[in-house]
């Protein structure tokens, strides 16, 4: 198990397969997909499905995104990182996206912001990248502040899959 980024209060390590259970818990809640434009899961196999396609990203780019766990409690709390993007948005395409998603519990704790620093933090010092995006539709008040509190810059609106979204970028 590879353990990318640690915080206060968290670990960002790989997702595995022995965290299905979290992930249906995260991606089977309509409150966690409020935003997002896609449907909830149903089944434990469309979790351990989603954890094989993260892991692939893995495999294919160097990096996916991150279980997050906390560290008082080492519960499986959602997933932070770095994607790197291949389908096109807000005209960019190849990009590397911030982004984070956690079980409804764990909301308001602060864990969005804090997994998103540590993200750029590795996007920038780890792999060296130049810049950074992030993205969140505009309604979703409390991830564009974790995207601004993590240093994002906010530059404008777009449409995506019918969604108005918030757009950002950092520059290294």
């Amino acid at each position: 198990m590879q353990i990318f980024a640690e915080t206060d209060r968290l670990i960002l390590r790989e997702i595995l397969p022995t965290d299905a259970q979290g992930m249906f818990e995260l991606d089977s809640d309509p409150d966690v997909h409020r935003y997002l434009g896609n449907k909830p899961i149903e089944t434990l196999e469309e979790a351990q499905q989603g954890i094989a396609f993260i892991r692939q990203q893995y495999l294919d780019y160097g990096i996916g995104r991150w279980a997050v766990i906390e560290k008082a409690t080492s519960e499986f709390t959602g997933w932070a990182g770095l994607k790197f993007m291949t389908e096109t948005r807000n005209r960019h395409t190849n990009f590397y996206d911030v982004g984070y998603r956690f079980i409804k519990r764990y909301w308001g704790k602060g864990y969005a912001t804090e997994a998103a620093i540590a993200s750029v933090n590795y996007g920038f010092d780890v792999l060296k990248l130049d810049e950074l995006f992030g993205m969140a539709d505009v309604d979703n008040i409390g991830s564009n502040k974790a995207l601004q509190k993590a240093g994002l810059k906010y530059v404008e609106d777009f449409e995506h899959a019918g969604i108005r979204h918030s757009w950002y970028h950092l520059n290294r």
